[in-house]
């Protein structure tokens, strides 16, 4: 396994890393593009700050890439979409400089309703002007928070201990979460207008750019003060300007900016506002928070297929995960033994939940998981969890997800039902504890079998002789059986053999496949190659 880490992390992050028996690190800061893009080649995942680009041209340089992961909250700096387009996991650590951020923004508006870079300044030009700085109390106001997500929680906590009334403008918060703070929920004209005080907390999108403009502005209450130590796309900085100007806004603390550096420093001059350059997040602390988490969350996913903080990938509570991994890996290896028990054009993809599993949050990452498991072997570009269920809808394949709250003799099952023009193809398995994925079925079947590595699956006639000829033929071709399990049905036997493959002989399993096949009571014969 080979990372990257293109920035600067704390030694502690990269420790973690190296830690990993086998792990390749390759930690250097400021290397050029075309130097990176060689770097990458044989690369697994990739760490940045924001200094680094990760763009679709240094993707395509690393065809193994599996994980890109941001040290900090934003992913300006890289192609989400050509990521997902690619299969590759994005990451980011939204959380752990969250209080660095909280304490920032409380800063600015302390600094802002007592005038305190300015008085500093006076003093150190040698000028006592007491009564020029007269401030007001942060105590008895309104504040408003744009955006209640972790930070803007911090920061509504910080306040209300001043003494402040908080309100604030979420669409995705529960009024719970928001009553539990002591946080009144409005929208964001109403936030606006009731605000003495305006910090700004929301995620850059298409929606949110410039959302504080002319128009927004002059909906706000007069004078009132904005903080921003979000993203600098969400104002309109020469709408800001005016409005100061005209009185409707009586000053601005900025810690981001459109273009950082400001390509127009005219803003950042103005005697109303208190300008920062972007270093809300940076404190030791969650410098080394930050690099840690960053760093875990990539070994996680490399080591265990862990996913946590994901940009690109629908987010799941880390416990729900961690009891869910197991069955993910389950859907991922079912899909693709359905996907290589014959060549046919596939029509659509059934996944259906039994049992326990129904009740599990986010369960709907197994069909995305089954998705990849079916769709990797037959193609040659990178096919994931990230991007199989986009991957399906491009080739027509129907992905249709069903639950029942019946057992079917396990506590849990998940059923792989595979469409296709020459037939369906049926297979369920289940986890047995504490996280080892069984194969229990095939094509209705009952046969109990570990996943992994090679498997023959073998349908046949249930007659004398069938097991001893499947083995005499295996062992002429010096093909190993590490597991044989067999099933009996109405319609007939299902044989699953572990085998392990020579790399000597690489064509032994095939050869030996091909004289199974004619044998008469053999009906079909295929070779499955799990990850």
């Amino acid at each position: 396994m080979k990372i990257v880490v293109a920035d600067d992390l704390p030694a502690s992050a990269l420790e973690l890393i190296r830690a990993e028996a086998g792990w390749i690190v390759d930690a250097r800061a400021g290397r050029k593009p075309d130097a990176l893009a060689l770097d990458m080649a044989d690369a697994d995942g990739i760490l940045v700050r924001s200094a680094t680009k990760v763009t679709a041209a240094l993707m395509d340089a690393a065809p193994g890439l599996r994980i890109i992961a941001r040290a900090g909250t934003g992913v300006d700096n890289v192609d989400v979409a050509a990521a997902s387009a690619r299969g590759i996991l994005v990451v980011n650590a939204p959380g752990a400089n969250s209080i660095s951020v909280a304490e920032h923004a409380c800063a600015l508006m302390l600094a802002l309703s007592r005038s305190i870079p300015a008085a500093d300044s006076a003093m150190k030009a040698g000028k006592w002007e007491k009564k020029r700085f007269l401030g007001t109390e942060v105590r008895g106001k309104t504040l408003g928070v744009a955006g209640l997500g972790r930070i803007g929680q911090e920061v509504a906590q910080r306040a209300r201990a001043f003494g402040m009334r908080v309100v604030a403008h979420d669409p995705y918060i529960s009024k719970d979460v928001a009553v539990g703070i002591g946080v009144e929920l409005m929208t964001l004209d109403e936030v606006c207008a009731t605000a003495d005080y305006l910090t700004l907390h929301l995620p850059s999108t298409p929606e949110t750019k410039h959302i504080f403009n002319d128009d927004r502005f002059a909906r706000c209450k007069p004078g009132i003060r904005i903080i921003n130590t979000a993203r600098g796309e969400l104002i309109d900085e020469a709408a800001l300007a005016r409005a100061i100007e005209r009185g409707l806004v009586a000053g601005a603390g900025l810690d981001v900016f459109e273009t950082e550096p400001p390509a127009d420093w005219a803003l950042a001059q103005l005697p109303q506002v208190i300008a920062t350059p972007h270093i809300a997040a940076s404190t030791e602390e969650a410098q080394e928070l930050v690099g840690i988490e960053t760093a875990a969350t990539v070994r996680d996913f490399l080591r265990d297929g862990m996913v946590r903080n994901a940009v690109n990938f629908p987010s799941i509570h880390p416990d729900e995960m961690t009891r869910l991994q197991p069955w993910i890996r389950l859907a991922d290896q079912l899909g693709a033994i359905a996907s290589q028990m014959g060549t046919a054009r596939i029509e659509a993809l059934g996944v259906r939940y039994y049992g326990a599993l129904v009740e599990s949050r986010g369960v709907d990452i197994l069909a995305a998981s089954a998705a990849a498991g079916v769709l990797r072997p037959i193609l040659s570009s990178g096919v994931s969890i990230v991007n199989a269920r986009a991957a399906a809808l491009a080739r027509g394949i129907d992905i249709v997800e069903s639950r029942s709250s019946r057992s079917r003799h396990f506590t849990s099952l998940v059923s792989i039902k595979l469409t296709t023009d020459a037939g369906d193809r049926w297979v369920e398995g289940t986890v047995f504890e504490p996280n080892s994925p069984r194969l229990v079925a095939v094509r209705g079947v009952a046969v109990e079998a570990p996943l992994g590595g090679t498997m023959l699956i073998i349908a046949n006639d249930d007659q004398p002789g069938v097991i001893g000829e499947v083995g005499t033929i295996l062992g002429r071709h010096r093909v190993n059986i590490a597991n044989f399990a067999l099933g009996r049905g109405e319609s007939g036997a299902i044989g699953v053999v572990n085998v392990d493959e020579d790399a000597g002989a690489p064509d032994a399993l095939e050869k030996a496949v091909e004289e199974l096949r004619r044998v008469p009571a053999i009906r079909e014969a295929w070779v499955v190659r799990l990850a």
